[in-house]
């Protein structure tokens, strides 16, 4: 197991190497002059050519990148020049928000998507599995932005019973509580989309391993419907879903910008939007990195678990 691990170690690194490399040359390809953008109307000669001396502008684009990259490796992203202090700093604290928020909706998704596609399958044809594949289409089809802004006007407009944004409330508040009773509406938006995706990749797998020959067996031995679907079917076919959870992580924490922008959420999300607005290039790299790093080590977190529940996939 451990030399599985290692192996899967390894191959992340030239992924990491490539990931940096995109998110550089995203931000140096942008149209336009950074240092007259952050300069706005004081943009004078002399003023553009400090700032891009400062920032290392001047130089040729892979002497930037190896200077960046050089310095990334060393702990240092940078200092932002629109928050004035260390980039690492404010993406480590932003960070923290976007992982609460990422993290109940991937449990909130993985938990419905789960019951979901096992009652669907378990029921299929029923009319239990149409209602089922209504809700997962309807889900799956709906923008999470605009989720997000119709369950604001209904529970935070119309009904007013929980709040439409932040992490805490204003005044008071800033317990555990508070921050559950503030975080329902964008975890629930976050996570309705991936459910829907889990939930039929979960139908389709338990189909498939519901028809094996194995699973006749269990019940031909008399064992009870339930112990069959969950101790045998499932187990099964949770192998197939694993990687796909690992996926909808990576969608959860994209999907953060939107909802974290929607919702006033105080996280990497929306840190980016306001960053890419001034054009804090350091800001943006150090983020996007942070937030693609984190993708690549949740799918490598699942491979694992898969592993784990299937020991042939290590060889």
């Amino acid at each position: 197991m451990s030399a599985y691990i290692l192996k899967r170690l390894i191959a992340v690194v030239p992924v990491l190497f490539g990931l940096s490399v995109i998110v550089f040359l995203v931000m140096a390809l942008i149209p336009g002059d950074t240092a007259t953008a952050i300069l706005g109307a004081y943009a004078t000669p002399e003023n553009v050519a400090r700032i891009n001396r400062d920032l290392g502008l001047d130089k040729p684009l892979i002497q930037q990148y190896l200077i960046w990259i050089g310095n990334v490796l060393q702990g240092d992203f940078g200092r932002s020049y629109s928050l004035n202090r260390p980039v690492l700093d404010e993406v480590l604290e932003r960070f923290q928000a976007t992982l609460i928020l990422a993290g109940v909706s991937l449990l909130l998704c993985s938990v419905i998507g789960l019951l979901a596609g096992i009652v669907s399958a378990v029921r299929q044809f029923g009319w239990v599995d149409r209602i089922v594949t209504f809700f997962v289409l309807a889900g799956i089809s709906m923008p999470s932005f605009w989720l997000g802004l119709l369950l604001i006007y209904l529970f935070a407009v119309q009904w007013r019973v929980l709040p439409p944004s932040g992490m805490y409330a204003v005044y008071g508040g800033g317990d555990l509580k508070d921050l559950l009773f503030h975080l329902v509406l964008p975890a629930i938006t976050l996570a309705i989309v991936a459910a829907g995706v889990v939930a039929r990749l979960t139908r389709a797998a338990m189909l498939e391993v519901l028809r094996q020959d194995y699973v006749r067996t269990a019940r031909a031995k008399g064992l009870t419907e339930g112990r069959v679907i969950y101790a045998h079917a499932f187990r099964a076919a949770l192998v197939s879903v694993i990687p796909i959870i690992g996926i909808q992580a990576g969608f959860v924490l994209g999907g953060a910008v939107y909802i974290e922008t929607v919702f006033q959420w105080p996280g990497i999300g929306a840190m980016l939007v306001k960053a890419i607005s001034t054009r804090d290039i350091l800001l943006v790299q150090g983020g996007v990195l942070v937030v693609a790093a984190s993708y690549v080590l949740f799918n490598l977190a699942a491979d694992v678990v898969q592993s784990m529940l299937d020991p042939r996939i290590r060889t």
